[in-house]
């Protein structure tokens, strides 16, 4: 069955005030959710669909929120409209106590869709000096900010924690006009895709999961790229010979791997043979304690370290041909 899911923001103290006023609509069904600790929860829960990351980048305050479902019916569209009405006649009326935004949010979901309430915490988020990461849902402003919109889908990466957040600084740092880029575990697409959008005029994203290639794909058309400028592979460039051939027949300015310590420790022999002279590669996923290790075999491969920057237990490092 599809439903009509409701989610009005209030306050602790407003949980009351927004119960009664669905209950005046004659929706009497509802589910509270308490602030953080329960937003929190059900994040993680949801972890495997997206980009998990610090609370504070993702919810706009702590905002307890009241949550009812209508059921798919001829006159439901009424309603909706009476509860926005409701609600904003209710912003007008002194309660006598602080009844936070009262934001409405309103979505259509399957019995078995829920895997998608996490989009209504997504929201749009600067990063670095010149980007505005936004979800494909949202409508913003960029205020001369480079607009990057994204629908994540199932693929991992929608700007918000701190491993893609510090990659996506260091692409502002250093993508020139004219660059080719490679991204290895493109997930969403977001840093190719970025890449483009600061001035890059070819990225090839690379990931093993095939969802991958579709999102990412579908990311780079939201935003006015099309395969002319951006190709996405499916594939494990450490065990796929075919593919490690295909991506050396070019070579590239950037080279981006936001994955994991032990990926990136055996993606390091890989990295020098791709890069132009003058090129970087940027790593991040890497937790603190695996920092070392992660220096190590870049100098073990003949990249140095220029810069690292952390974000939380998480760092990320621009490394160079030495």
């Amino acid at each position: 069955m599809n439903w009509t899911e409701i989610t009005v923001f209030t306050t602790e103290e407003g949980l009351d005030a927004v119960c009664g006023r669905l209950s005046m609509l004659g929706i009497d069904q509802v589910q509270i959710e308490q602030g953080r600790e329960s937003i929190e929860q059900f994040l993680q829960e949801t972890a495997k669909y997206w980009d998990y990351a610090d609370l504070d980048e993702l919810v706009t305050g702590d905002e307890p929120c009241v949550k009812a479902y209508l059921s798919e019916a001829a006159d439901n569209g009424s309603l909706v409209d009476a509860v926005f009405a409701s609600f904003e006649e209710l912003k007008t009326i002194d309660v006598g106590f602080d009844l936070g935004s009262l934001r409405v949010v309103v979505r259509q979901t399957a019995d078995e869709d829920w895997a998608n309430n996490w989009k209504i915490y997504y929201k749009p988020l600067a990063i670095g000096e010149r980007l505005l990461v936004c979800p494909s849902w949202e409508r913003t402003e960029p205020d001369g900010r480079v607009l990057l919109s994204l629908d994540p889908g199932m693929a991992f990466g929608t700007g918000g924690h701190h491993t893609t957040r510090l990659c996506l600084e260091y692409l502002e740092r250093r993508v020139q006009a004219g660059d080719e880029m490679l991204d290895l575990g493109c997930g969403s697409g977001i840093l190719s895709i970025a890449a483009l959008l600061l001035g890059a005029a070819h990225a090839t994203g690379v990931d093993i999961d095939p969802m991958a290639e579709k999102i990412a794909g579908e990311n780079a058309l939201l935003n006015g790229i099309g395969p002319d400028t951006y190709t996405v592979l499916a594939g494990d460039v450490l065990t796929d010979e075919a593919l490690t051939k295909r991506l050396s027949q070019k070579r590239y300015d950037v080279i981006a791997a936001n994955i994991v310590a032990d990926v990136i420790i055996a993606l390091c022999p890989l990295a020098p043979p791709l890069l132009k002279e003058g090129g970087c590669f940027i790593v991040s996923g890497i937790i603190a304690d695996r920092m070392e290790d992660v220096l190590a075999a870049l100098s073990a491969n003949g990249l140095k370290a220029v810069d690292v920057k952390a974000g939380g237990d998480w760092r990320a490092i621009l490394a160079e041909r030495a």
